[in-house]
């Protein structure tokens, strides 16, 4: 039998609590984009048998949220106080806000405060303010979010666990055909018609963007080289705003005809401009329609 000093001895345990209302929710979010397993709402007489879990995945980084009745809160505290010594690492993040704030969320939200059954919603603040104190007290980091955007609140998270954040920055170039639709998923788009279309050299139809001699065709368009360093220069420019704007994903859209040739090739070149020239970024290459 292991100690206990030694049960999950390579777990970054993060404990996300807090006022109703004030961001735990969204604080899980963003633990998962930096890339923690998270379960919200975990009832705390399974917190064993979920770190066990984990650790039988192999899984390393992992954020809880857990539903606390009033009476266990004491019992949780002494037992998050005693997984110190049983995990490498273990953060509590406690947010919380005041009582304008939360009560302008609740309006927003049209949501019911889970303690204000019979009370106001005032006394149901108070009252889980007060609750939740051992909690508070507990915690290595108080984030308050009255006036926080989410982007602040991102950053706060991320550097209160220690972790980059975002990660890396997941870009994906697709090449697609006008014909086909617009894909819904899109943040930026360049259209590619302009380019020379190998569509109406018969031997090339058949073939794909990839293809060495529809690459050289389309390399013979003078219009292709002068455009490419225009679109890498502004894909440099703006992918760290986004990453610092905590966007995990970015999805390009490269658009031709027909989404076999000229978009699949461009988009093959600018992800490798990309991957070559944009720091912490992981690019790839999809393409929609090359079957129809």
């Amino acid at each position: 039998m292991p100690t206990p000093a030694s049960r999950f001895p390579e777990l970054h345990l993060v404990i996300a609590a807090g006022l109703s209302g004030a961001g735990v929710t969204q604080t899980l979010k963003i633990l998962e984009d930096i890339g923690f397993a998270c379960v919200a709402q975990l009832p705390a007489d399974l917190l064993d048998a979920t770190l066990e879990h984990f650790h039988q995945r192999g899984t390393n980084q992992v954020a809880l949220s857990f539903t606390l009745p009033d009476g266990e809160v004491a019992a949780f505290v002494a037992r998050i106080d005693a997984l110190r010594t049983q995990v490498a690492r273990l953060d509590v993040l406690f947010l919380e806000a005041g009582e304008r704030a939360l009560i302008g969320r609740f309006s927003e939200t049209r949501r019911r405060h889970r303690l204000s059954l019979g009370v106001t919603l005032t006394e149901a603040i108070e009252r889980e303010r007060t609750a939740l104190a051992p909690i508070h007290d507990l915690a290595t980091t108080t984030i308050e979010t009255d006036a926080m955007t989410l982007s602040q609140l991102r950053a706060r998270v991320s550097n209160a666990v220690g972790s980059e954040l975002g990660g890396a920055l997941d870009v994906t170039f697709l090449a697609f055909g006008f014909k086909y639709g617009l894909p819904p998923e899109l943040d930026l788009l360049f259209d590619v018609r302009f380019l020379a279309n190998p569509n109406y050299d018969p031997e090339l139809r058949e073939r794909l963007g990839s293809d060495p001699a529809v690459a050289k065709f389309i390399e013979g368009d003078e219009t292709l080289e002068p455009f490419l360093e225009r679109a890498r220069d502004l894909i440099a420019f703006l992918l760290p705003l986004y990453r610092r704007e905590g966007k995990t994903r970015v999805t390009i859209g490269i658009g031709c005809t027909g989404g076999r040739h000229r978009s699949l090739y461009v988009a093959h070149r600018l992800s490798e401009a990309c991957t070559q020239s944009v720091a912490g970024t992981d690019c790839n290459v999809a393409a929609r329609d090359i079957g129809r």
